[in-house]
């Protein structure tokens, strides 16, 4: 969910970016985009590259928020656990579903290009690593994967997962080796560019006040200026507020937060040595190196906003209880922000009725699912493209309101607990048999020391006398 630079020193700021353009006068156009997140700079791209006039409104700036601060790591997936997912829509459509968010990974490779990107910072591979023995379940993964779903994995044993991460807190990993990472608010930054280049209008500090969707012609009310539209994609999150409050009450909001630390030196090599990012099972940790020497760590969810500052501290001491070879690290820079998450873990994507599309409910979805989305609600609008309504089984459900939030965070901290006592227990499982191996090597050892003159070699001499 979050991101930064290769170096902490390049990321771009508000202050470096040219002036922002408020909507002032009125425009009439076929799509009108809601949000400048990454669904929906993707959606404003797409629509504009197939012949169709788009503008965008944005309340702030360009990525302000969660899409502004994401870890950048790019994988197959949604936030639903598989299993969950062909439960609820079945093989075959699980199989559809997971070629689309596929698709959505290849995407942005596509986009994320130094020719097109100056200073991404591309990187390979991604591992996931379990936090208790899981040897069976980790075959039984890797067959359906790659055989049910197509998609290029590798088992790891314990051994080589902790040969790269130097903790006893993993177990089994698996990687995937056609994952990458990139800078993602120099993806952000870059899509914005090729859709200006493509002809889209881009309007920040622009909110939308309230809109009209009936009729061919929708109508959207700004503060300073009227659009009109053919259709209207609502690409914002839980900040979408009075106009869209029906889809803002379908999302949970929650709050993530990551830091980048001081430079490690050579100490870093001591505890990691894989270069691509690394997420736990539970979705405790997720980090990565970055800059050569630095580390990129996010902590666990909260359903209360916080500024990122008061997160450094946890982290640090997060990184120095997983990783204690490195000791106290310092930390450079904090960031984070809101996603909307959904009651059933996939995201909103799809036409609520005639000209009125939603792309939303992003959170712990990737950076695969927001390109996904733009792609198909893109030739959904321009080519009629049906593939969308794969997602009709994942209606917008209320998330509960404060009640929800509340709710939300004792699961958060619940789920958390019991995953690190389960660690807990997996570790000292191992402990205890590693010391009982120890113990049955010295006993086996004493025996054959004493072998001589044990109980065969005394009976000898008594039956001699």
């Amino acid at each position: 969910m979050t991101t930064a630079s290769t170096d902490v020193t390049d990321r771009p700021d508000a202050s470096a970016m040219p002036e922002r353009q408020r909507l002032t006068f009125s425009l009439d156009v076929d799509v009108c985009v809601v949000g400048a997140g990454l669904a929906g700079l993707t959606v404003a791209l797409e629509a504009a590259r197939r012949g169709a006039s788009v503008a965008v409104l944005e309340g702030r700036h360009v990525g302000w928020n969660a899409s502004g601060n994401q870890m950048g790591t790019v994988m197959p997936g949604f936030g639903l656990p598989l299993d969950d997912l062909i439960a609820r829509v079945g093989l075959e459509d699980a199989s559809e579903l997971w070629a689309l968010s596929q698709q959505g990974a290849a995407y942005v490779r596509a986009q994320a290009t130094e020719e097109l990107m100056p200073g991404i910072a591309l990187s390979e591979g991604a591992l996931q690593v379990s936090n208790v023995d899981v040897g069976e379940r980790l075959i039984a993964r890797l067959q359906m994967l790659g055989e049910d779903f197509d998609t290029e994995v590798e088992g790891w044993q314990i051994d080589r997962v902790r040969e790269v991460l130097k903790t006893r807190r993993y177990f089994h990993g698996v990687y995937y080796p056609q994952a990458f990472q990139i800078d993602g608010r120099t993806y952000l930054q870059g899509l914005a560019a090729l859709a200006k280049q493509a002809g889209v209008r881009i309007f920040e500090d622009t909110p939308v006040v309230s809109f009209d969707a009936a009729g061919i012609r929708k109508r959207i009310i700004t503060p300073s200026a009227r659009l009109r539209a053919s259709h209207i994609v609502l690409a914002g999150n839980i900040h979408l507020g009075e106009p869209a409050q029906r889809l803002s009450d379908t999302l949970l909001p929650v709050w993530r937060f990551a830091a980048v630390t001081e430079p490690l030196g050579d100490r870093l090599a001591e505890a990691i040595t894989f270069q691509g990012s690394v997420t736990d099972t539970d979705g405790i940790d997720q980090f990565r190196i970055v800059g050569g020497d630095r580390l990129m760590w996010s902590s666990p969810e909260t359903t209360w906003a916080a500024r990122p500052q008061r997160f450094a501290g946890a982290i640090a001491r997060r990184i120095r209880t997983v990783f204690p070879v490195l000791g106290t690290v310092a930390i450079a820079e904090t960031f984070g922000g809101a996603v909307g998450q959904t009651v059933h873990g996939m995201p909103q994507i799809g036409q609520l009725r005639q000209g009125l599309w939603v792309a939303s409910g992003f959170g712990r979805q990737g950076l695969n699912t927001t390109a996904m989305a733009g792609q198909l609600i893109a030739s959904g609008i321009v080519d009629g493209d049906a593939r969308w309504k794969l997602f009709l089984p994942f209606e917008l459900v209320w998330a509960g309101g404060g009640i929800g939030r509340i709710a939300g965070h004792g699961i958060g901290i619940w789920e958390r607990q019991t995953a690190a006592v389960a660690g807990a227990l997996a570790r000292y499982r191992e402990g205890a048999v590693a010391r009982e191996r120890v113990r049955e090597a010295r006993l086996a050892e004493a025996n054959r020391l004493a072998g001589t003159r044990g109980p065969h070699s005394a009976g000898g001499e008594g039956s001699g006398g």
